[in-house]
Formats: structure tokens, C-alpha cells, sequence
């Protein structure tokens, strides 16, 4: 059987000595020196590429973060100007019955009724319109923030 085996080894030594001889040669093979540079070149682009994209990156974080903080800034605005208004009308409401309550008489009382509902109507619309332009100058603003903000994360690849 070892005969047997050993032949069986040395065919198969064979076969396969044109892949050994090879994988021998390539030990010893040498990288032409375009190929090197050419890999150097790649990979310096690659690198270069890598930052590039690092740096857009940070700019467009640094974006998120100065909208972010500026819809945090605005939101808090509201938020104090709703609790002012929310005070202020408790303030009219409260002033609104000491006056009825003083009043003498009925005709009286439906004259400062009538004076509240006024001028109840015209804080009303002061608001809607004070809203309105708010409103409109944040979108403005923002509008403008986010054009900016793209500007300066894509002037890089254009």
C-alpha cells in the first residue's frame, strides 16, 4: 500500500508543481514601479476624499446644530410669549369683573361689557397680526439659514 500511496503522492506532486513553481516565482516577483506609483496616487486621492468628506460632515453637524439651536432659542420665545399672554388675559379677565361688579346699574354694566368685548376684539387681532409677521420672518429666516447652511457644506464640491 505505501508504494500505492506514494504514487498517488508524487502524481499529485505533479499536478501541481506548475502552481508551486508559481506561488515560488511570485515570492520573488517585482511590482513595476508604475504600479506602485499608481497605487500611491489612489490611495493619496482616497485620503484626500476621506477628508473631504469628513469636513462635509462637520459642516453639515455644525448646521444641524445651529438650527437646532435656534428653533430651541425661537421655541422658547413662543413659549414666554404665550405664558405673557396667557397672564395678561387673566389680569384683563380679573380687572374685567372688579369693574362690572362696581357697576351701578344695568346699562352700566352692559357699557363696560360692551367696552371689554372691544377691546378684547382688537387685542385679538394685534395678536393675529403680531403672529402673522412672526411667524412670516421665521420662515423668512430660516428659509434663509437653510440656504446658508447648504451653501457652505456643498461650496466645497462645486
Amino acid at each position: 500500500m505505501t508504494t500505492e500511496t506514494d504514487s498517488v503522492l508524487n502524481t499529485m506532486k505533479e499536478a501541481f508543481a506548475p502552481v508551486t513553481d508559481a506561488l515560488k516565482n511570485l515570492q520573488n516577483l517585482e511590482v513595476p514601479e508604475v504600479a506602485r506609483e499608481f497605487v500611491k496616487k489612489t490611495a493619496g486621492t482616497a485620503k484626500e476624499r476621506a477628508a473631504d468628506l469628513h469636513a462635509g460632515s462637520e459642516k453639515v453637524t455644525a448646521a444641524i446644530e445651529t438650527a437646532v439651536a435656534g428653533s430651541v432659542t425661537e421655541a422658547a420665545k413662543i413659549s414666554r410669549n404665550i405664558q405673557q399672554a396667557l397672564y395678561q388675559d387673566a389680569e384683563d379677565f380679573f380687572s374685567g369683573i372688579d369693574r362690572l361688579a362696581s357697576a351701578k346699574s344695568l346699562n352700566e354694566a352692559v357699557a363696560i361689557q360692551s367696552e371689554m368685548l372691544r377691546a378684547r376684539g382688537e387685542l385679538l387681532v394685534s395678536r393675529a397680526k403680531s403672529s402673522t409677521e412672526y411667524l412670516g420672518k421665521l420662515v423668512a429666516e430660516g428659509a434663509k439659514t437653510a440656504q446658508d447652511n447648504l451653501a457652505k457644506v456643498y461650496s466645497k464640491t462645486a
